[in-house]
């Protein structure tokens, strides 16, 4: 037996079970997602927010009066749910639900704590703005099933399952907390 050999059997010897634990590139690979991805939401709203240019006109901006919801959820022209996004489109209570969950998300995501709750809101949101543009053939989409936005759901579920708000986060600390120990879907 060579010495490469035995070297990568006793190597082998300390790997954990598949699912017991993530190597340090693995977590640091999740903090890198969990920070791109809660750029994302930060994005969307400091854009809806101020009117960067980018999704929202300056003119359209939410300081400048303007409706977050309601260029999108106007703007739904098919679906099942057409008539009930039209109904809730520039509501107060869409608009404020919509970027506090924008911003609760992303805070979430960059700070790294609170990952389970951004999961279910943001998963929440992201499978409402796809039911919004359902069916995803007539919104354009060249996949009839998944689009970004059930993608991102799904990234922010993994991201919550793997903690990876420890890593690059304040996720250990946050999860040491009295509070987050008697409630651990405060996680």
């Amino acid at each position: 037996m060579s010495t490469a050999h035995i070297h990568q059997v006793n190597h082998l010897e300390h790997v954990e079970a598949p699912g017991s634990m993530l190597t340090r590139t693995a977590a640091r690979g999740l903090a890198v997602l969990r920070y791109v991805t809660g750029s994302v939401f930060l994005w969307a709203f400091a854009d809806k927010v101020f009117g960067l240019g980018y999704a929202t006109p300056e003119a359209k901006a939410w300081i400048n009066g303007g409706n977050p919801t309601k260029g999108f959820l106007a703007n739904v022209d098919a679906g099942p749910l057409q008539g009930f996004f039209h109904t809730i489109a520039g509501t107060w209570y869409a608009n404020w639900l919509f970027m506090l969950g924008l911003l609760g998300v992303g805070v979430a995501l960059f700070a790294g704590i609170g990952l389970r709750i951004a999961a279910v809101s943001g998963s929440l949101l992201m499978a409402g703005m796809w039911l919004a543009e359902f069916p995803p053939t007539a919104a354009g989409s060249t996949n009839p099933f998944t689009d970004y936005h059930i993608i991102y759901a799904v990234v922010l579920i993994v991201l919550a399952a793997a903690y990876a708000g420890h890593t690059w986060g304040l996720g250990r600390r946050w999860a040491k907390l009295p509070i987050v120990q008697r409630n651990r879907w405060l996680i």
